[in-house]
């Protein structure tokens, strides 16, 4: 489930570039010419992409003996800086939360229904191919969740012009606590009803 996690993180990433790379080249004057092809092959090259997926396919092909090596780097400090990381990251979300409320309120009930929405999607899947209730609850906890680290610091980078507000506000502020309080629960008791 945490490499599940990591690559349902991926497609969101290169989803966010390849808008990026679209909008970026759209001229009003005339028609975008950039085949399609194209951007997607740039938002597959993006720095944050590889580093995301090149960290897993070492992680896999290094093993336990790499994971021995790596462990005071990938292990033991990145609990520190993780924990830095999610304290900045709600702090901005702190300082913005009125913002968020004055956005669209279209993106405010997105954040809120599509959560029990991606949920009933995982079940679904967890149903057709006999994942164990254990794995099927975590599946729509992650499916239902939004990117909380991977995609808001990939997007920081790689488009900086991006309104942080947005992401980390419309996944911290609203999906997270959201998911905790009363996600969690009910995907359990609908896994339980269902499976």
């Amino acid at each position: 489930m945490a490499a599940a996690m990591a690559l349902m993180e991926s497609p969101a990433i290169i989803v966010a570039i390849f808008f990026r790379n679209k909008a970026s080249i759209y001229d009003k004057k005339k028609k975008n010419t950039t085949p399609t092809s194209t951007l997607i092959g740039e938002s597959l090259k993006d720095g944050a992409q590889l580093l995301l997926i090149g960290a897993m396919v070492v992680g896999f092909m290094s093993g336990e003996n790499g994971e021995k090596v790596m462990a005071p780097f990938s292990i033991d400090l990145f609990k520190g800086m993780l924990a830095f990381f999610l304290l900045d990251m709600g702090l901005q979300v702190a300082k913005n939360l009125k913002t968020i409320l004055n956005k669209s309120k279209f993106l405010i009930l997105y954040a809120v229904i599509s959560l029990p929405i991606h949920a009933l999607m995982a079940l679904t899947l967890a149903k057709l191919f006999n994942v164990p209730m254990g794995d099927a609850v975590l599946l729509m906890v992650l499916a239902a969740s939004a990117s909380y680290i991977a995609v808001p610091a990939a997007l920081k980078y790689s488009i900086p012009k991006a309104d942080p507000t947005l992401y980390f506000g419309m996944s911290l502020g609203i999906t997270f606590p959201i998911n905790i309080l009363i996600g969690i629960p009910f995907y359990n008791w609908l896994a339980v009803l269902f499976l």
